[in-house]
């Protein structure tokens, strides 16, 4: 028995990768040759994300191979709904407003499986509030006032939903799978060649003897990552590590060191030139550039990550707290000769925004390139195949809460 659970985790392990890159390898190819269609390109996103979700968050944690299969049932249902609309895409539209009741069983079917997906990657308040306006569309006929409608039809939720780009595949789902999904797989080949010890040694040496100097660290490597990962849960990963320990270490309670990395991991969703999500989803909506969005969310950004710094700063006065010693803290300037390259496809993303203007896809495409052959300027950052096929990998996997939560917004702008 033991040794079927080691071939079943094996078997699944090696899934979880080959699906991780087939994700990332579809987006890049998609990317440097052409876009497909909104409903192809948002559909197969879509469908290997969900793959992926059910794959590494199984329904209990456990080694239970026979609860695992329930997973698996889950992939399967996954890939009948979303293959559905790819092999039946003429009919469908031939077909369009006429729905009939397989088109509304497959749909239905992808609305509870993207509930669950949302459910166990986001936690119960987003797919809460998904269900909540989907018991809203179906009996508001029952609620009085001006909130009040007349009330639809099962057949004709599930179909709206489905079946139109104003539901599931709409703004934000297509916003993740061309954008989005670019820039968290360009965090990802970040963070693979090394710039993420790299920003925390960079500000370990600036702020490590500051009062307070671990706390500050964790304030500054926040912000240099967040500003080119986009990303809380990969900012926290990143430097969280290392900064945390610290924090403790010097004087600071548990439960702060944690807020402090927690709060100023987030200030990078917010932090140009790359934010998360919600910022792409912002210039798709308003129709502007996404420079403009990161524009305008640079002092706010800044002033941010200046609150959070002033809270450490004056919580470790209150404490008595001081820096690290000078024997502990390495040299700036070596530091920052080591690896000055690494700020080298930030420069190369800038120059292809602003200066050339690329689409933000094109921009990302060739940044992730530029990336690979950069890290080769120094054997300690190199990126061979291994590196690559990890950080192909770890990009798939990262994206996994912002495509969930797209797939799941849409299911709210739909209704």
């Amino acid at each position: 028995m033991k040794s079927i659970k080691n071939c079943f985790n094996n078997f699944n392990s090696s899934l979880v990768t080959a699906i991780a890159l087939t994700m990332s390898l579809f987006h890049l190819y998609t990317a440097g040759y052409r876009i497909l269609t909104p409903w192809l390109q948002r559909n197969f996103h879509l469908m290997l994300a969900l793959i992926l979700v059910f794959l590494l968050f199984p329904v209990r944690k456990g080694k239970n191979i026979w609860l695992r299969a329930l997973d698996y049932v889950l992939i399967i249902l996954v890939l009948i709904s979303t293959l559905y609309i790819v092999f039946n895409l003429d009919a469908l539209i031939n077909r369009a407003g006429m729905w009939n009741t397989t088109d509304m069983r497959m749909g239905l079917i992808l609305i509870l499986l993207i509930l669950e997906a949302t459910r166990r990657v986001t936690g119960n308040a987003l797919p809460i509030v998904a269900s909540v306006f989907l018991l809203y569309a179906r009996f508001g006929g029952y609620i009085p006032g001006l909130l009040g409608h007349r009330g639809y039809s099962l057949h004709r939720i599930v179909t709206q939903l489905y079946l139109t780009l104003e539901g599931i595949f709409g703004v934000p789902l297509g916003v993740s799978a061309t954008y989005v999904f670019l820039f968290i797989l360009f965090g990802a080949f970040l963070e693979k060649s090394g710039i993420g010890s790299y920003f925390v040694n960079l500000a370990y040496s600036l702020a490590g003897r500051a009062t307070g100097g671990p706390a500050k660290t964790a304030v500054i490597a926040s912000g240099l990552m967040g500003s080119v990962s986009g990303s809380a849960v990969a900012n926290v990963v990143t430097t969280g590590a290392f900064t945390i320990p610290l924090m403790k270490r010097v004087g600071y309670k548990s439960e702060f060191a944690g807020a402090v990395e927690a709060a100023a991991s987030s200030g990078g969703q917010i932090m140009p030139p790359i934010m998360g999500a919600a910022a792409f989803i912002i210039a798709e909506f308003l129709a502007i550039p996404y420079l403009r969005v990161a524009a305008a969310a640079t002092i706010p950004a800044l002033l941010f990550f200046l609150s959070i710094g002033a809270g450490v700063h004056y919580e470790a006065k209150r404490l008595g707290l001081r820096g690290l010693p000078r024997e502990e803290v390495p040299n700036f300037r070596e530091i920052l000769k080591k690896g000055i390259h690494l700020f080298l496809p930030i420069v190369v993303l800038l120059y292809l925004l602003i200066i050339i203007r690329y689409t933000p896809t094109k921009t990302a495409f060739w940044t992730i390139l530029a990336t690979v052959g950069i890290s080769w300027f120094k054997a300690d950052t190199r990126m061979g195949p291994r590196k690559i096929v990890e950080a192909l990998e770890l990009g798939a996997r990262n994206s996994l809460t912002v495509v969930t939560a797209c797939a799941c917004a849409g299911l709210v702008i739909g209704v």
